[in-house]
Order: structure tokens, then C-alpha cells, then sequence
């Protein structure tokens, strides 16, 4: 499954996939639903300062990407949870490095091993 085509013109895969994470909380997100998986309002308390609005939108768009995966179950009251699909797996693993630049760079972490 890939990512679904937003509209617009993309110059470079650098554009195209900052069409996708683009955005001050998706980043955050993608890190938090890496380590598991998450009720909307556990993710919500693991990012502090994020409206429900916010959470919500890119939540949406995520799934429409073909990065997050929603599950409802049937359940009272219903229980839904947000996890990573393959494709938003990959895309944490493409992110790692620029993670690490900013460990290293900005935060002035010593390189992990």
C-alpha cells in the first residue's frame, strides 16, 4: 500500500514526503506511535500543548496516507486505537537520521553506538 497522492505538483521526493509529515505535531506522532500503540487519548497526554482539533486532523490525514492504522472495536464505550502500518514503519526508519542529526546537532547529544 503507498502513500495516497495529494493534490499539487511535487518538485522532489524530499517535497513529496514533507507532504506527509509536514506539519509541527506529525513528526511527534509518527516517534510516539513507534514506540506502540496508543488509545487517541494516551497519544493525546504524550503530547503536551496538541489540541483534540489538531490530533484529530493529522491523525486523519496519516490514515489517508497509508501511515497510521485506525482500529475501532466494537466495544461500550467504542475503543479506538492508532498504531504504525508497514509504510509508516518505513517512514520512521526514514526519519531516523534526521533524528539523529538533530540529537547530535542541536540537542548536542553524543551519537548513539
Amino acid at each position: 500500500m503507498g502513500a495516497a497522492r495529494r493534490p499539487g505538483t511535487y518538485i522532489c521526493g524530499i517535497d513529496a514526503a514533507m507532504g506527509v509529515v509536514g506539519g509541527k505535531w506529525k513528526g511527534l506522532i509518527l516517534w510516539a506511535l513507534n514506540e506502540r500503540t496508543y488509545r487517541f487519548g494516551e497519544l493525546r497526554r504524550e503530547l503536551p500543548g496538541v489540541t483534540e482539533k489538531v490530533l484529530t486532523s493529522h491523525l486523519r490525514e496519516l490514515e489517508e496516507d497509508g501511515i497510521v492504522h485506525r482500529e475501532v472495536h466494537a466495544e461500550v464505550p467504542p475503543r479506538v486505537e492508532y498504531s504504525l502500518t508497514p509504510l509508516g514503519v518505513s517512514l520512521n526508519e526514514a526519519l531516523e537520521p534526521l533524528g539523529a542529526w538533530g540529537r547530535e546537532k542541536l540537542l548536542q547529544e553524543p551519537p548513539a553506538a
